[in-house]
């Protein structure tokens, strides 16, 4: 082969002079965010074969694999928090247990990456009347709670607002009246980006869904929003048998219309036929303009 001379070589070193000075993607480019609830079934000897030691190592597998930004949790007990805190030192856990607003009974943590947000604030609050105080709302069989956070990219500098919750799997009106009240905090935020997302207990022809999803709070489910068919079934919870369909969703990520959604999944990975969890974490990418 000839060697390249001339006019053309020079036409070959202009291109490449411009391709190592195109410039960098713009700042207020989208910033996507993956999200993930995740139900992780609490510690309880009677699950046997299914028993937390028997499958934590999956749940960290799981979550390390699909490397959410921010992640919330249901049934987390103390011991599974900490086991969580020490296999995901790359994330900063945030909320109180349900009990006694300290340690005592189930938690339903956030977690965010700290490379990734700085924290500004975060809470948590009852799903009852007396939201400041420990205790169950209206016909609950537990007490039910919801923990929140404010962060802020590193990145882009935009801040957003987080909620992960769980709501009662007994009472109607608990369910019902924790949409309103949830639907409430989003509102009172109005003009922020905000994720709520959570074990809802409640399937997208239910009033508390209806409630969290009416024009007042802004709120949608990013599974009709994705931009892309959602992928993997619809039905989120499985008794820890994979072969269960159980149609319709429980475990819910919303967003406000300040998000776009990209995709949306059911994450049905397993081991065997042996589940991380009685439920399949639900997994969205989200975009929102930066500033």
């Amino acid at each position: 082969m000839k060697p390249i001379v001339g006019w053309a070589a020079a036409l070959l070193c202009l291109l490449a002079t411009a391709c190592v000075h195109t410039p960098p993607a713009r700042q207020d480019a989208a910033m996507a965010v993956r999200a993930m609830t995740f139900n992780i079934r609490l510690d309880i000897a009677s699950d046997g074969e299914n028993a937390w030691p028997n499958r934590k190592e999956h749940v960290f597998d799981l979550i390390r694999h699909e490397a959410p930004d921010v992640l919330g949790m249901q049934e987390v007990l103390l011991d599974q928090k900490c086991d969580l805190e020490a296999a995901l030192p790359g994330y900063a856990f945030l909320g109180v247990a349900r009990d006694d607003g300290r340690e005592a009974g189930e938690f339903s943590p956030l977690a965010y990456r700290t490379d990734r947000f700085v924290l500004i604030d975060s809470g948590t609050f009852w799903l009852s009347p007396t939201p400041d105080v420990p205790g169950k709302g209206w016909d609950a069989a537990y007490p039910r709670i919801a923990t929140w956070a404010r962060l802020r990219d590193r990145t882009s500098g935009k801040e957003m607002r987080v909620l992960n919750t769980h709501f009662d799997h007994v009472g109607a009106q608990a369910r019902a009246e924790g949409a309103s009240q949830i639907a409430r905090w989003v509102a009172a935020g109005a003009g922020q980006p905000t994720i709520a997302m959570g074990d809802f207990n409640s399937a997208p022809d239910s009033e508390p869904y209806r409630r969290l999803t009416d024009s007042a709070s802004s709120l949608a489910n990013t599974r009709t929003l994705s931009r892309t068919p959602p992928y993997g079934p619809r039905g989120t919870f499985t008794a820890f048998d994979i072969s269960r369909d159980a149609g319709a969703p429980i475990d819910h990520i919303f967003v406000t219309r300040e998000f776009t959604v990209a995709s949306h999944a059911v994450i049905t990975q397993h081991w065997g036929g042996k589940l991380p969890s009685d439920h399949y974490p639900v997994l969205v990418v989200l975009e929102t303009a930066g500033r």
